[in-house]
């Protein structure tokens, strides 16, 4: 998303440009050290080629994003036990982090090297896409965040608010949402394109829209919700255990009940936690290249190592291949899914039990 912004400038700093003839004022721009927004856009006669290493990073990012996520789609289709609903949100999550991969990063790679040119519209769409699906990615951990703060704050009433039919009907209401922010530059809010007309980013896509409306209030906004979300959940579950263990140390209550009760909160913690890390990550990936892109459009004769934003873009796509990993390292259920995956296992359904703790809800649909 953001990084589109970067994708096509580093995708054009990082380019070799068959011109020598450039003015000074244009060289921080088109030096393959260092990139800087204030300079006119790129002549007509400009020849570009892409940048090979970066290139081929952004293919191998691709490939595991594309495999990795279709493979957790296959183990919750595959493996009962993972149709929760706190999956179902993953799953969206996972369909995004596909899209990303075999959509998204080829429109950057050649939207990076200026195609299309002369198609203001496709240009755009291009350009959106990894918008839209960064967008519908946040949507779907904000889900996440808000079915674990029903499970535990409201949990007489969670089989009647996230029921499959609701889980749905947000997915799909998320989906919406994400594609019309990442429309918003073809309703209008973009540059007029240089005379070259190259699809780089920065030429196209105004960097306000970017910065203050896409980041502050789009990206941002959702990430502050969500870690509060995250640090309530962590306070009062953690203020519970202790209250259980001074509890079970008095001989206040059943013995067995109390151990029961323990037992889910410790549950809640490591899905809690598990799902915080997803978060975390994305944020981890993300937030460099935004600071990149604010930086660029509050100080625009500034310039900024090519290698910094080249840094930041890969890092943003490497966030779409991180997940199955994390899965499979955190959550038992996934892990096991995957190996009966590769080993062409069947009775995948049997083997976990619904209450184990890897990183599924313990509200089964």
């Amino acid at each position: 998303m953001t990084e589109i912004i970067t994708a096509s400038l580093n995708l054009s700093t990082s380019l070799l440009f068959d011109n020598s003839t450039f003015p000074p004022y244009l060289q921080p721009l088109w030096t393959t050290s260092s990139l800087s927004l204030s300079s006119t856009p790129p002549p007509p006669d400009l020849v570009v080629s892409p940048n090979v290493v970066y290139m081929v990073a952004e293919l191998i990012i691709a490939t595991l994003s594309t495999v990795g996520n279709l493979l957790v789609c296959a183990a919750v289709g595959l493996n009962r036990k993972l149709r929760t609903v706190t999956n179902y949100f993953l799953v969206s999550l996972a369909v995004a982090d596909i899209c990303v991969g075999a959509l998204a990063i080829p429109c950057a790679i050649l939207t990076g090297v200026g195609v299309p040119r002369h198609n203001l519209y496709l240009c755009l769409l291009m350009l959106s896409v990894l918008i839209m699906l960064t967008q519908s990615s946040i949507f779907s951990l904000l889900a996440v965040a808000v079915e674990r703060y029903v499970a535990i704050f409201l949990p007489f009433r969670y089989h009647t608010l996230m029921t499959p039919r609701n889980a749905i009907l947000v997915i799909l209401v998320t989906w919406v949402l994400a594609f019309l922010i990442g429309l918003v530059p073809l309703m209008g809010w973009h540059k007029t394109p240089p005379d070259s007309g190259y699809c780089f980013f920065v030429f196209v896509v105004d960097m306000t829209y970017m910065v203050y409306f896409n980041f502050f209030a789009c990206v941002l906004a959702p990430l502050v919700v969500m870690f509060l979300i995250y640090a309530k959940i962590f306070v009062t579950v953690k203020r519970q255990v202790r209250r259980i263990a001074a509890e079970r140390g008095g001989g206040v209550g059943g013995a067995e009940g109390q151990a029961a009760r323990a037992a889910s909160m410790k549950r809640e913690i490591k899905t809690a936690t598990s799902l915080f890390l997803v978060l975390f990550l994305f944020t981890a990936c993300w937030i460099p290249l935004h600071v990149i892109n604010c930086f660029l459009l509050l100080c625009p004769g500034c310039p900024v190592p090519l290698e910094l934003l080249l840094t930041a873009i890969i890092l943003s796509h490497a966030n779409s291949a991180v997940n199955p990993f994390l899965y499979a390292y955190k959550m038992k259920t996934f892990r096991n899914t995957f190996k009966a995956i590769f080993l062409c296992c069947r009775p995948l359904g049997d083997w976990e039990e619904a209450a184990d703790g890897g990183g599924t809800t313990t509200h089964r649909t």
